[in-house]
């Protein structure tokens, strides 16, 4: 095989938010195949917040160091194998990381479907970022019609399905996000009812306003201040999930969080998200997520970028928020 492979390491830790100077791109041969092992080209790369806290030490995955293959899911296309179950041709869903290529167990991988409606949806509205919703609506929070669900990163992967599952519920649904441009797609595109912009709207103010009877269900995406906000106006029984640290990232510091007496007065229930704790159950929400899809009435936004080397940036200007939906690498021009 001529060809090379091609990987973002993190050259250095970031001073706050990242930037593409803080990667660099090495080459080296494409690893061997052994044994039962499967080799596989990555056609579609997965950036998301969540590496910034491997990169910080954070994370439950574990560490990246100086040195490190950036890990993140990938859609990848079988071009050697010594097992059966994933031959040659075949796309499977892994963890291959920022590289043109990787090798797996059969137990790291998962066939996609033939009849799967495009690649890159196993990675955003199909995939994790999917999937993470449903499981926080559905499995934790259990939202039900006429509840007032406040979502901040409101356009963001999860954030978008969330929101469009929480309107295919009955929910009423209000936003929260970072740019009158943000705020107009989330309330024209994608089904929310209203969508505060945190960076010129008093959002206390707009949240007595959008819910006078409280919040019913939080779905935290961000952390920070706004967890505060929020758990000072939740109704009596409400639910927060916590799943995720958007604001705290980018800082070394941990700040505290909401007072206890917020969740204690409203007799909250408060869920820690962890998706991977709901991968057995990846097939009751494509059973219910494939069909709104087709139907159209569960839309995708994805922020494509092209080619391994617009990875770093690619990451940077998520970690900025200036993504337009879920960040993807297409790393090839066609799957």
């Amino acid at each position: 095989m001529n060809e090379v492979q091609r990987s973002v390491v993190l050259d250095r830790y970031p001073e706050g938010t990242p930037e593409a100077e803080d990667f660099r791109i090495v080459e080296s041969p494409v690893p061997e195949l052994t044994e039962d092992r499967v080799l596989c080209r990555t056609e579609y790369l997965s950036l998301d917040p969540y590496m910034r806290s491997q990169i910080a030490g954070r994370h439950l995955s574990g560490a990246i160091n100086p040195g490190d293959v950036m890990r993140g899911e990938t859609v990848s296309r079988v071009i050697a194998s010594g097992n059966p179950e994933f031959p040659e041709g075949a796309l499977v869903r892994g963890f291959g990381g920022w590289s043109t290529h990787s090798v797996h167990e059969g137990k790291e991988l998962a066939l996609l479907p033939d009849d799967f409606p495009a690649p890159s949806l196993a990675l955003s509205t199909l995939g994790m970022p999917g999937l993470t919703a449903w499981a926080g609506l559905h499995c934790l929070a259990q939202a039900m019609p006429g509840d007032c669900v406040v979502i901040p990163a409101a356009t963001g992967g999860v954030g978008a399905v969330a929101g469009q599952l929480a309107r295919a519920r009955g929910c009423k649904v209000i936003g929260i996000a970072g740019s009158d441009e943000k705020c107009q797609q989330a309330t024209t595109e994608m089904g929310y009812d209203h969508c505060l912009n945190r960076k010129t709207e008093d959002i206390a103010e707009g949240l007595r306003r959008l819910c006078p009877d409280g919040i019913n269900v939080y779905f935290d995406l961000v952390g920070g201040p706004l967890l505060t906000t929020a758990s000072e106006q939740l109704a009596v029984g409400g639910r927060v999930l916590l799943c995720g640290l958007m604001a705290d990232y980018n800082s070394n510091e941990r700040p505290a969080g909401p007072p206890p007496g917020l969740w204690i007065r409203a007799r909250a229930i408060v869920y820690g998200l962890v998706v991977y704790d709901f991968e057995s159950r990846r097939g009751e929400f494509l059973d219910e997520a494939i069909p709104l899809y087709r139907a159209g009435k569960l839309k995708s936004w994805e922020d494509i970028h092209h080619g391994i080397d617009s990875a770093p940036a690619a990451f940077s200007r998520l970690m900025y928020g200036n993504n337009h939906g879920k960040v993807v690498v297409q790393m090839t021009e066609s799957s």
